[in-house]
Order: C-alpha cells, then sequence, then structure tokens
C-alpha cells in the first residue's frame, strides 16, 4: 500500500479509501465487518462514510454505514488506527427523511448532523468532515451546464465555515473537506479560509473515472496550486467499468440492477460504445477491465485517495489488486484516444 498526503495536514491517507456507500444495505453487518478487516490487513487506513449512506437514501436503511462502522471500532478497538471521513448533507429532495428535511448547511443542522453520526461511529471526533453536496444551485451530479438562479435562497457559505471552524477548535473534527463541488465553490471556500482566518478546505471528493474526467477541465489545476487533493468517488463508475453490465446484462445484486431509475448519470448516449473500447482494451493487453479502470485512477498526480467499494470480498481483494498494476506509456496513450473520441459520456 501507498501513501498519500492529505492536502496541507500531517495526515497520510491510503491511496484506496474504503467507500462504505452498501454499507446496511447491499451488505449485512457481518459482511461489513469482514470488508473493514480485509482492508485494514491489506494497509488502507482511511475510511469514507456519510449520515445518509446506504445509498440510494430510504428511510429505513439511513444511518446504518456509520452505525456499523461504529461497532467494528467497538469490536476491534481500532479507531485511533483509521482515517475517519463522514458527511452531512445538503438540502435536497431526496433528504425529507433526515431531520425532518432540515437540511440546510447552518449551524442547528450541523450541529445535529454531527453529533449524530459521532454517536453512530461510536467515536468522540473525525478526522475529516466533509459537506456531501453545496447549499446552493449548481451543477452536480451529473448535470454539466450551469443555470443561474437569482432567487437561490441558500446558507452562505462563510457561515458553513464559521459553524465547521468552531468544532475545529472543539476537537470534534480535524479538517474540512468538500464534495460535488465547483471550482468557484473551493476557490470561493479558500478565499474565505484566508481572509476569515477559517479552516482551510483540504480536500475535494468528486467523481472521476474512464468515462467522467470533467475534474480535469477546472478543478485538476487547483488541487495541484491550491493542494486540495481529489478524493476520486466511482471510480468504476458504479460497476460499469468492470465489464459487468455489456450487451444489456443485469448481474444480480448489482447497483444498477437492483436500482434501474435511480442512478440515471450512469444511462447516457455513448456510454455503451466507449465502455466497450475500454472493455476491450484492457483484453488486448489481457488486464482485468476493473483493475485497468482503478489503475488509471491511482495514476493521476492531483489525486490524495481513489475511493473503492464491494458488495463482495471477492470485488474488494480485485479492487485492492489494483495497485500492483502499472499501465504502461502505450495503454495511458490508447486511454487518451478513447477518451478524445468519446469524452464524459458518463459525467
Amino acid at each position: 500500500m501507498q501513501y498519500r498526503k492529505l492536502g496541507q495536514t500531517d495526515i497520510q491517507v491510503s491511496n484506496l479509501c474504503l467507500g462504505t456507500m452498501t454499507f446496511g444495505a447491499q451488505n449485512t453487518e457481518q459482511e461489513c465487518h469482514e470488508q473493514l478487516d480485509y482492508a485494514r490487513d491489506a494497509g488502507i487506513n482511511f475510511i469514507d462514510t456519510a449520515e445518509m449512506y446506504p445509498a440510494p437514501l430510504e428511510p429505513e436503511t439511513c444511518g446504518n454505514a456509520e452505525r456499523i462502522i461504529g461497532t467494528w471500532f467497538k469490536q476491534r478497538k481500532c479507531r485511533e488506527k483509521i482515517i475517519l471521513a463522514s458527511k452531512v448533507v445538503g438540502p435536497n429532495d431526496q433528504t425529507a427523511h433526515i431531520r425532518q428535511g432540515q437540511t440546510r448547511l447552518d449551524r442547528k443542522n450541523i450541529t445535529i448532523a454531527l453529533e449524530e453520526s459521532l454517536k453512530r461511529l461510536q467515536t468522540d471526533y473525525l478526522d475529516l468532515y466533509q459537506l456531501h453536496w453545496p447549499d446552493r444551485d449548481t451543477n452536480f451530479f451529473g448535470k454539466l451546464g450551469y443555470e443561474h438562479n437569482p432567487d437561490d435562497v441558500s446558507v452562505p457559505l462563510e457561515e458553513t465555515l464559521l459553524v465547521l471552524a468552531d468544532f475545529v477548535k472543539s476537537g470534534k473534527i480535524r479538517y474540512v473537506g468538500l464534495c460535488n463541488e465547483t471550482p468557484w465553490g473551493v476557490m470561493y471556500a479558500l478565499r474565505l479560509s484566508e481572509s476569515l482566518g477559517l479552516p482551510r478546505v483540504v480536500s475535494i471528493q468528486n467523481p472521476y473515472n474512464l468515462l467522467n474526467r470533467t475534474f480535469e477541465i477546472g478543478l485538476a489545476e487547483i488541487a495541484h496550486r491550491e493542494h486540495v487533493g481529489l478524493l476520486a468517488y466511482s471510480p468504476l463508475a458504479f460497476g460499469l467499468l468492470s465489464g459487468k453490465y455489456l450487451a444489456g446484462a443485469k448481474p444480480p445484486g448489482a447497483k444498477i440492477t437492483l436500482f434501474p431509475t435511480r442512478f440515471t448519470r450512469y444511462n447516457t448516449p455513448n456510454r455503451d460504445v466507449a465502455l466497450e473500447a475500454y472493455v476491450q482494451l484492457a483484453q488486448k493487453y489481457q488486464l482485468k477491465p476493473a483493475q485497468m479502470a482503478l489503475s488509471f485512477v491511482n495514476t493521476r498526480s492531483f489525486l490524495a485517495s481513489t475511493i473503492i467499494g464491494a458488495t463482495t470480498i471477492s470485488q474488494l481483494r480485485n479492487n485492492i489488486g489494483s495497485l500492483n498494476l502499472t499501465l504502461s506509456s502505450d495503454i495511458l496513450a490508447e486511454i487518451d484516444a478513447i477518451h478524445q473520441r468519446y469524452p464524459n459520456p458518463c459525467p
């Protein structure tokens, strides 16, 4: 396992981070503990979760992922060896069951969210606390075009960062991160931190994979110059890049099979033709498609960590095995050639 510095902190996080979006829905508690044990033994020291996980959002499962991680900490007594990240949700039509729909990123709601997360996780602090998405109308979750809404009523980012600053001072969180954010949002947060002496954003968790390299357009330069590393989520594009959905296949238990109408960002024109090209490239070089896709993400210089998720130990083992793969310059050139033909089909 290799480790990289998280932003301008003294934290070293593993190149791979264990994501927990399936915990408590597609995986039982026992299966989740098995995954956590396997990941830890493989050298992964970084776990990412969220108050709303598992996804998609359902009232009856909300918070299960944090609860399961909490029972694992209690049984294994290993909290101090893990870099733990969680998230607070922003306003969304699908979060009506969370705090009775009160999910603006203001003091009251962030305070409740953090306290409940800490209780479920059975810990008294988080290493990284992230805003799951912005509290304003902007383009994320697959929306590319920005449409300005002059009537947008949102909690100012300054107010949100002031709340988080108080939690840093109290020791309940160590560092602050953003998710599903735009270049303007990251730079504005950094400007506020400098002008007001607020905690500096250390990471940005956005999607990044062979089918979605939009991070490179505006955010990659920021990641380098401002030392705000990417925590790449969906590096396999919800499993598409494993090749298991090719030719209309619907593998049982897979997320897109289970929730075909919930993740439309992965059902777009040019998806299948681009996907076939990447899978054929992997086969040409006798590589596992999933490992090639993960290895590509791991080569990015703006990366802090790649968030992997799995529903089985065999998938997790295969994903971790991507660290043993080094992509040649020829393979990287062919990947870029495919990207030029089919740029970002699943943003």
